[in-house]
């Protein structure tokens, strides 16, 4: 029997948004670790790929095509998803929808669709999951954003929705922990090769800029969050609940990102 408290063989791991980027690097770092996998992602052809992927590890993996917008799709594949693994040990939930946009610009339906993918799903895929964990002992780990708590220009759209998120995390995890559910939010910073970043920095000097101004003078990788989840999931992380942890290289202590010029840039791109 393994003694690494990160041995998750047997264990059922749910990732709503886990087709690609962050969420996939976790569900890849826990398909390592032996945990059996659910995905969701809105895109069928997609989820089905990033399952592929995981199964050719020779991991027992489900995809499964749902929109966390939707309650009634979530239910559904959580109950697929339990029906096949049992019940959850942990939770991601990093669906999330981001664009360069000031605010006298966005359409009201713009700022909607951003808050509706990031707080209303993650309300929608925490509280329908809550039937299907493991209780004691689950881990529910909310994607969050540095925008959460730096007021940031162009991003009005995202600071409303994760700091949304990041006190549904605080008021779940006082309202569950009874039951021995753990909830907490990883605040990545700037991860290389991501959507996010291709939003947020689309040419190579917006890139260049965003790496000098982290503490630590470089961007973040997959692996950099995926191990802080494996760790909050983990027996060494039993006594942390609801926290909010800044995964980024210290970009937090620099104060509020300027994308006026990633902005303009993205403009041009897609005039």
């Amino acid at each position: 029997m393994s003694t690494s408290p990160f041995d998750f063989t047997g264990r059922h791991l749910f990732v709503a948004g886990g087709s690609s980027g962050i969420n996939f690097g976790i569900a890849q770092a826990f398909a390592r670790a032996g945990a059996r996998v659910s995905l969701i992602s809105r895109s069928a052809d997609k989820v089905a790929t990033a399952a592929a992927q995981l199964q050719a590890l020779g991991i027992e993996a489900l995809g499964i095509a749902a929109d966390v917008r939707q309650p009634e799709a979530v239910e559904r594949a959580l109950g697929e998803a339990h029906g096949r693994f049992g019940p959850i040990d942990v939770l991601v939930s990093g669906a999330a929808g981001n664009f360069l946009a000031h605010a006298l610009d966005m359409s009201p339906n713009a700022f909607k669709t951003v808050v509706d993918i990031d707080l209303l799903g993650s309300f929608n895929v925490a509280r329908l999951a809550h039937a299907h964990l493991r209780k004691p002992g689950a881990s529910i780990i909310q994607i969050s954003a540095g925008q959460s708590f730096t007021p940031t220009p162009y991003q009005a759209h995202v600071c409303a929705a994760k700091a949304g998120v990041d006190m549904l995390t605080r008021v779940l995890a006082a309202e569950w922990g009874a039951e021995g559910i753990r909830i907490n939010s990883i605040v990545p910073g700037p991860i290389a090769d991501t959507e996010g970043i291709r939003r947020l920095a689309p040419t190579q000097q917006t890139l260049d800029d965003m790496a000098l101004r982290v503490p630590l003078k470089r961007m973040g990788r997959v692996e950099d969050i995926a191990r802080m989840a494996l760790f909050l999931a983990s027996d060494w992380g039993a006594y942390i609940t609801g926290a909010l942890i800044p995964v980024d290289g210290g970009l937090a202590l620099t104060g509020p990102r300027d994308f006026s010029a990633a902005a303009a840039a993205s403009s041009k791109a897609h005039a």
